[in-house]
């Protein structure tokens, strides 16, 4: 699994629990690029938290992200909305989108390609349409640890409070305790199944 991600701490806020989840059980590298050095910690700790490989770029563009998938080859990538109302959200997915036809040509990964929620799960557009609700009750609580970690960012007034309330309300949608939602887009035409991620 690969997730792209236009800050460092989008990974844990927006799926930690799915990430920590699938690393438990294969690799799982999530990409950032470098902010300042306190960021960077932040992002390098949280990854540790979650068992994630990291690796910060200077820029995700399309180069960048065609050369990661080329590299790591994974069966299932992770960004953000296509029209997420975050432009640095918005801008890392679009590079994604223009990264991925090559890659899929040449190596034939990745198969799957989802995005993730954000704030409040509204997009441009309105309300998420997820696809796919993971179940994250059991790493729930490493995905808040790691949260923590960014320190500078406004977790405790914010992002952690907000995390816990889609944590919840994705969840109740399954039947469990908490959640995280996702959204197929398809790779060349083709869309996993929606129980697949």
């Amino acid at each position: 699994m690969l997730a792209l991600f236009a800050h460092p701490d989008d990974a844990e806020l927006w799926a930690g629990g799915t990430l920590a989840h699938h690393a438990a059980h294969a690799p799982v590298t999530v990409a950032v690029p470098f902010r300042d050095p306190v960021r960077d910690a932040e992002a390098t700790k949280g990854a540790e938290i979650l068992g994630t490989a990291l690796r910060q770029l200077p820029v995700l563009d399309s180069s960048a992200i065609h050369q990661l998938l080329v590299d790591v080859r994974p069966d299932l990538v992770i960004t953000h909305p296509l029209r997420d109302v975050h432009p640095e959200h918005r801008a890392v997915a679009n590079e994604v989108l223009q990264a991925l036809p090559e890659a899929v040509i040449a190596t034939g990964f990745p198969r799957r390609l989802y995005t993730c929620d954000t704030y409040n799960s509204l997009t441009l557009d309105g309300p998420l349409n997820a696809t796919t609700i993971v179940d994250v009750t059991h790493t729930f609580a490493t995905k808040m640890k790691a949260l923590r970690e960014h320190t500078s960012q406004p977790i405790e007034e914010h992002f952690g409070p907000m995390a816990e309330n889609l944590g919840r309300l994705w969840g109740a949608r399954i039947g469990s305790a908490r959640g995280e939602a996702f959204t197929a887009v398809p790779v060349l035409g083709r869309l996993p199944p929606a129980t697949q991620l």
